[in-house]
């Protein structure tokens, strides 16, 4: 028979996606995933670019290109950028300077978003580890993305 007690022991941390009770979570407990933060010569300038390419746009931007963040529909995840003094970016495949992190992109054609990508400052380095599977392209800034289509995921 539950009690009071034992109810209130058995409540769910809902907030954190799981059943563990708020006992069992300790302080984790209510921790989510907010975003992820990217090092740049120009935040505004780079949040643009990914804005265009992904149609989600600029959620905030400090004009002096110091900070700006996407934040994709439907969620409360956001892609910041932050200006680092003397940026050096990565160098693609050269694990001397690697990569850091990079971003995966699911689209729906891929020649029309190369083009885009193109269009607004991105390049297509020669070494394409994925054959037709995805391709990997550099941001304005140096970083390496990859644009995948969406039959590469299923």
């Amino acid at each position: 028979m539950a009690t009071a007690e034992t109810a209130e022991a058995a409540e769910t941390t809902e907030a954190a996606g799981t059943t563990e009770t708020a006992e069992a979570a300790g302080p984790t407990a209510g921790v989510s995933w907010a975003g992820l933060m990217v090092d740049c010569p120009d935040a505004k300038a780079l949040a643009e670019f990914y804005g265009e390419l992904t149609g989600w746009g600029v959620g905030g931007a400090d004009e002096n290109g110091a900070w700006a963040y996407l934040t994709p529909p439907g969620t409360e995840i956001m892609i910041g950028f932050q200006r680092v003094d003397g940026y050096q970016p990565p160098r693609w495949p050269d694990q001397d300077g690697p990569q850091q992190f990079h971003l995966d992109f699911r689209v729906p054609d891929l020649a029309a978003t190369l083009e885009l990508a193109d269009r607004l400052g991105a390049t297509q380095p020669d070494f394409q580890p994925g054959g037709d599977r995805w391709r990997v392209l550099l941001d304005p800034a140096g970083h390496p993305f990859c644009l995948c289509p969406a039959a590469a995921w299923s």
